[in-house]
């Protein structure tokens, strides 16, 4: 098949571009570059069933050229980050709500036969309720969270009033390699990860107690090759064991948590890591954390009830977050290793 994956170049997406390729897939990328990077497609850049573009997705001629002859779309490319949407609200809502808007218009033009999305567990918003259920969200508390609801919205209509099948896969705090661990909207692992590394006191806004699913990237390059390839009939079959109705001549319009389904708090996420990274830095096991304020639009507690997944697309994510977190601080050790030993040769 052919595929079209935006954000290509970024974490997620680079991560879905190599994967999809070693299943012997063709596979298309739409990056513009301003938080993915060239370097995470390195190993892949002249596989011969891959291609790059370099554009922008508020571009909709941009969308048009990058779809046209693709079977199916994965959209990632978005300007992630809740402090980010917070302090320039109108690029946000530009990129993730604009861009996915002319997503969905040149995917429909072109007929593509699923668009699968990044949906985001921001979502919840407000809701108290553990585990989150797709069913059921709060208020959003960011505009970053509205705009992923506003991506579910033009989901809807575009199936319902285009016959387009869309699949919305709300990540649950996604992390592993490529991850990018610099600048000021870093996410917590890669951002600790370098502060262990470099000897500097990593951050802990509130108290430590916050607790998140977090989810590693093999459990959501899963999650995406079922969402794009499960066969609508076998949807319909699978959505009588959770009570849903999918007729037969209707376009399949579905959103699912993907995740673990577990919960660790940043206080143990701490410890964690500073425990796997002392294996390589004796040193690093004396490291103590700062903590600071919570900041605005920060959800307390998260934790994904998967069984949807589990059910109707039979995810079955291999990694929990003790397996994922070891292999994570593996891979940005190894990975400061190769940055240093450049350095010297060159």
């Amino acid at each position: 098949m052919k595929i079209l994956i935006t954000g290509g170049a970024g974490f997620i997406g680079s991560n879905l571009c190599e994967y999809f390729l070693q299943q012997g897939h063709y596979v298309r990328c739409l990056d513009n570059l301003a938080t993915g990077y060239m370097e995470n497609m390195a190993e892949f850049i002249n596989h011969p069933h891959f291609e790059f573009i370099k554009g922008d997705i508020c571009d909709l001629n941009t969308c048009h050229t990058a779809v046209s002859d693709c079977d199916y779309v994965t959209h990632q490319a978005a300007l992630g980050s809740v402090p980010r949407s917070i302090k320039d609200p109108i690029n946000t809502n530009n990129v993730n709500i604009g861009g996915f808007l002319n997503m969905l218009i040149a995917s429909r033009d072109a007929g593509v036969k699923r668009f699968v999305y990044a949906a985001s567990s921001s979502t919840y918003g407000d809701s108290k309720e553990l585990p989150k259920v797709e069913e059921r969200i709060g208020k959003p508390l960011s505009p970053y969270a509205i705009t992923k609801y506003v991506n579910e919205l033009y989901a809807d209509v575009f199936s319902k009033t285009y016959g387009m099948e869309c699949i919305g896969l709300r990540y649950f705090n996604v992390f592993g390699r490529r991850q990018d661990p610099n600048g000021a909207y870093a996410a917590v692992i890669p951002l600790w990860v370098k502060d262990f590394i470099q000897g500097k006191n990593p951050i802990i806004n509130g108290d430590g107690s916050f607790s998140r699913d977090f989810t590693y990237i093999d459990n959501v390059l899963q999650a995406n090759e079922k969402a794009l390839f499960t066969p609508h009939a076998t949807l319909r079959e699978r959505a009588t064991f959770y009570n849903l109705d999918l007729p037969e001549n209707q376009p399949i319009n579905l959103v699912f948590n993907i995740a673990y389904g577990g919960n660790t708090t940043l206080q143990q996420l701490f410890e964690i890591l500073k425990k796997n990274l002392s294996v390589y830095d004796k040193k690093i096991a004396d490291i103590q954390p700062i903590y600071a304020p919570v900041r605005p639009g920060d959800i307390p507690h998260s934790t994904a009830s998967i069984l949807k997944a589990k059910r109707m697309l039979d995810y079955k994510p291999a990694f929990d977050a003790i397996k994922g977190f070891k292999a994570a601080c593996e891979w940005y050790w190894e990975s400061e290793k190769k940055t240093k030993d450049t350095g010297r040769e060159s």
